[in-house]
């Protein structure tokens, strides 16, 4: 048989290129035979010293993998071949097929790989994020212990010369491979907007497979997106044909099934894994509905889940060329020829969408804090890294310094998330039961939020039945059990805490406060607000542990949660409690609030007076109040108005002179305010307080001479009397009445400006406004005497004002 695979005619070229660079990428398309021949020849040409490793991207195709090559080189794999993976694992003496996640935890004990001569990356295009970080941490320790470590990349679409550049210039084979021509249909019109998930997709694939049923002959490869949608439409097929589920949760004898050819026809209908690596003998058709689950990070759990989301073309074409392996086939796919164009080209690598929570604890593991240092084929973005080693932090994986810690070492030998890693720590087998709820989809939909329901109901699922007046999801509450089974044997000794206090050490970030108010509100520790539905029985409840939101980012609705106690909070995070003496100004208030507050993150624990608040405390909280009243709010007596206004006209004028302008005096209230705030406890006090002398001493001593000199604060009329000089407007003026003003023949000024002199009657109404007296001595007196000397006959009026004295006073009995 391997003188008919395409691959086989290149094999030559990889061993070749493996004998000189240490190193190959290989490009062959699904079914030309790279996965079982390129292990074979490279064994047999002898070029590699030590054990061959093989990644693959699922379990069901690397046992596979591992039992077909076992099978060529006739023996049962525990010989020449074997096969590691979680939960399960046959040890091989040449040839090993791992999943990537297994190369990880390699790499962590033993970095320098001791018996292992070359690493196959298989199906790198799928470009999952531990075969990424495998790849990286491959090649540092390729550059820096293992010169002799041979690397191959293979996959059907891959940038070759992206991926050979990555590897150190690595020589590039291609394989042309074999396929048959394949005839697409598609439906006839687009699909209505509820069909992605949920019965109208179910209803919808079941329609096109029975059609393709009937309009086709051959085995049927059926493309869905998970378990539970293989589930419902084998549930709902009414065909003449036997059946096959294929995906990862199946025990591996019903995964062999339908990988064996049968007797009469057959429709597999299979998850992603069919795409490649696997091959299904006798499909000559293929029935793709269009759908594809990845990891995303998921805002709700903060951890990754499988989220369904469209399949992309390069995906399309992958399943397409499943039905033209071993004769021409025909591909349906369920959506219109004009949705094509809709489709994005390929998918993203994981490590642009996932969680990096797991990332960042691996390479802290691995001492590479900063993965700019490694050669990852697409880096981690530096915002979701630094978001995932915060997290690490409060999951005390990292100390404050960023390094890791012996309880972060702990969490890594656990091939579980970080987060549960910490509760099962703490925890132990105990943890184990919630530990699985937290990943798993809820078994109990519709039911209250209190996580507590969906523990009763994994305990015993019948008495929970018939007691509680909520259905559970039996199918999906059995897959629990098992996670938890597995988990309670990963599981150290832990000591007994509540279910809340368990998940408050997974998510340290989800402690919620309740909000004053009637409804069930919450202020989270990590900062963020969420919600209760009204009416749920977790409403009352002070604080509570948030194991799962909806993802709105402005007030997230709580779908899973567990009360806990604050006495439970203060025992396990005692460390991270701190206390916090803040001096503030309430806007809402309009004063200054010192208080003394302990806090988890951004809750609250405890909050009382802080009396004694000392001045370097209060005075910036006073400032703050002075701008968000503006100064307005503090007095302005007559004699800092003045100040104000003169040195401001005198710095208009040219003086040096610092700005006594509104945004000016706001913007340095540290400088001339601030020194004359010390006791100041409120601001009450604070607007009582005169600003004469802090505007003065803003001056200071060369400015206030300044003003003295060039900007009295009086003007001495020749009565001697002292009249205030007004510099709020563009020119300084005064009023003063006529008579006072009598035998001045020069106009009066400051600073070389002419005084703007209002002059009054005897009755301090205006009569005349100028800047130039003697030529209203001239012009303008001889009118005003004319029209007032009768009306105010008391009062002198004399023909010539510059001979007549200045006076305060009216005229004596018997003066004219």
């Amino acid at each position: 048989m391997a003188g008919e695979l395409p691959i086989v005619a290149v094999l030559g070229a990889v061993v070749d290129a493996v004998r000189g660079a240490g190193a190959c990428v290989v490009q062959a398309p699904p079914g030309a035979g790279k996965t079982t021949q390129v292990p074979l020849a490279l064994d047999a040409a002898g070029v590699v010293r030590g054990k061959i490793l093989m990644l693959e991207p699922r379990r069901v195709a690397a046992r596979a993998a591992a039992e077909r090559l076992a099978e060529l080189l006739g023996e049962a794999p525990g010989g020449a071949v074997g096969y590691r993976m979680r939960g399960a694992s046959v040890a091989g003496s040449r040839i090993e097929v791992i999943t990537e996640g297994i190369l990880t935890r390699m790499l962590q004990a033993d970095p320098e790989l001791s018996g292992v001569g070359c690493v196959i990356f298989d199906e790198f295009h799928e470009r999952a994020l531990q075969a990424d970080l495998g790849l990286a941490l491959v090649l540092e320790v390729r550059g820096a212990l293992r010169e002799d470590l041979a690397v191959l990349a293979m996959s059907a679409t891959l940038d070759a010369g992206f991926v050979a550049g990555l590897i150190g210039g690595a020589p590039v084979v291609t394989s042309q491979g074999r396929a048959f021509p394949v005839e697409t249909r598609y439906l006839e019109r687009p699909l209505g907007p509820g069909t992605l998930v949920g019965r109208g997709f179910v209803s919808g694939a079941v329609e096109l497979v029975q059609r393709a049923a009937a309009e086709t002959t051959g085995d049927m490869l059926v493309f869905l997106p998970g378990q539970g949608e293989i589930g419902r439409v084998a549930g709902a097929l009414k065909l003449d044909a036997e059946v096959l589920p294929l995906h990862g949760g199946l025990p591996f004898k019903a995964q062999r099934a339908a990988l064996r050819p049968g007797q009469g026809r057959r429709v597999v209908l299979a998850t992603a894994i069919a795409e490649t690596s696997l091959t299904i003998p006798g499909v000559r058709v293929v029935v793709d509905c269009g759908r594809a689950r990845r990891a995303r990070l998921d805002p709700a759990s903060g951890m990754s889940r499988l989220v369904t989301e469209r399949v992309t073309r390069a995906e399309s074409e992958q399943r397409r060329g499943r039905a033209g392996r071993v004769a021409e086939g025909i591909c349906y796919r369920m959506w219109a020829k004009g949705e094509e164009g809709a489709l994005a080209p390929f998918p993203p690598p994981e490590i642009e969408t996932a969680d990096l929570v797991p990332l960042a604890l691996e390479l802290a593991i691995w001492g590479a804090a900063d993965p700019a240092g490694l050669p990852f084929p697409t880096p981690p973005a530096p915002a979701a890294y630094a978001v995932a080693r915060q997290l690490l932090a409060e999951l005390g994986a990292l100390d404050a310094g960023g390094a890791l810690t012996d309880r972060g070492r702990a969490m890594g030998a656990l091939p579980v998330h970080p987060r549960l890693a910490r509760m099962l720590l703490e925890g132990g087998a105990a943890a184990a039961d919630l530990a699985a709820l937290a990943e798993a989809r809820d078994p109990l939909p519709g039911a209250p939020a209190d996580m507590g329901l969906r523990l009763e109901a994994l305990a015993d699922t019948a008495r929970f039945e018939a007691t509680r007046p909520y259905r559970a999801d039996r199918g999906r509450l059995g897959e629990i059990r098992a996670e938890a089974k597995r988990l309670r044997r990963l599981a150290p000794d832990g000591r007994a805490l509540s279910p809340g206090a368990m998940a408050a050490l997974a998510w340290p970030d989800r402690v919620g406060l309740r909000r004053p108010g009637d409804d069930p509100r919450y202020l989270l520790s990590g900062g963020s607000g969420a919600f209760l539905d009204p009416g749920d029985t977790l409403g009352g409840q002070r604080m509570l542990v948030a194991l799962d939101l909806d993802g709105d980012r402005r007030e997230a609705r709580i779908r899973r949660a567990l009360p806990v106690q604050e006495a439970d909070l203060r025992a396990l995070f005692a460390d991270r409690i701190t206390e916090q003496k803040l001096c503030r100004w309430s806007r809402r208030h309009r004063q200054v609030e010192a208080r003394v507050q302990e806090r988890l993150g951004a809750l609250v624990l405890s909050d009382s007076a802080w009396k004694d608040a000392p001045d370097d405390a209060r005075i910036p909280a006073l400032l703050e109040g002075v701008r968000d009243l503006g100064l307005p709010a503090l007095n302005w007596s007559a004699a800092a108005q003045g100040l104000r206004a003169r040195a401001e006209w005198l710095r208009r004028a040219g003086a040096d002179l610092p700005d006594m302008g509104e945004q000016a005096l706001l913007g340095a209230l540290e400088d001339w305010l601030a020194p004359f705030l010390p006791g100041v406890r409120s601001f009450g006090a604070l607007a009582a307080m005169d600003l004469h002398p802090a505007l003065a001493a803003r001056l200071g001593p060369a400015g206030e001479a300044a003003l003295r000199q060039r900007a009295p604060t009086h003007f001495t009329a020749p009565t001697g009397t002292n009249v205030r000089i007004d510099y709020s407007g563009a020119q300084p003026e005064i009023a003063i009445r006529l008579q006072e003003m009598f035998g001045l023949a020069t106009h009066p000024s400051v600073a070389g400006v002419p005084l703007l002199v209002t002059l009054l009657s005897p009755a301090q109404r205006p009569v005349q406004t100028t800047a130039d007296l003697p030529g209203f001595w001239a012009s303008g007196y001889a009118d005003v005497r004319k029209d007032l000397r009768g009306r105010y006959p008391k009062h002198p009026w004399p023909e010539d004002p510059l001979a007549a004295a200045p006076t305060r006073r009216a005229k004596r009995a018997g003066q004219g």
